[in-house]
């Protein structure tokens, strides 16, 4: 799976039955963060969920954008162009111009 013509793609790996997350939600994740080769850069797993007002831009506009309409308790599947993510000039150990692939479970959401 890769993103299509710099498009973000969205995939529903389990529909969540609880609160629907919106521009201004409270939200807190767990996520996995992968190249498109499936290495893992990122993980919250073990620890404690992220938290993050979805619209904020406390995040990556993938992020803000591929978490609106997800359910409390679904898992959610984010290919994100680089535009969309960390662009031209990269971050740690992400390389410039890289397409990421988030897979991220809404735990719980705050309004």
């Amino acid at each position: 799976m890769g993103s299509v013509g710099g498009q973000l793609l969205v995939q529903d790996e389990v529909v969540g039955t609880g609160a629907e997350a919106s521009i201004g939600s409270i939200v807190s994740v767990h996520y996995t963060g992968m190249f498109q080769d499936g290495a893992v850069f990122d993980s919250s797993e073990g620890g404690q969920p992220f938290q993050f007002v979805i619209g904020a831009g406390q995040v990556i506009p993938g992020w803000d954008q591929g978490l609106q309409g997800m359910r409390v308790g679904g898992t959610r599947l984010l290919v994100i162009p680089p535009d969309l993510a960390y662009g031209a000039q990269g971050y740690g150990p992400i390389p410039p111009n890289a397409t990421l692939v988030f897979e991220v479970e809404l735990i719980a959401i705050e309004e």
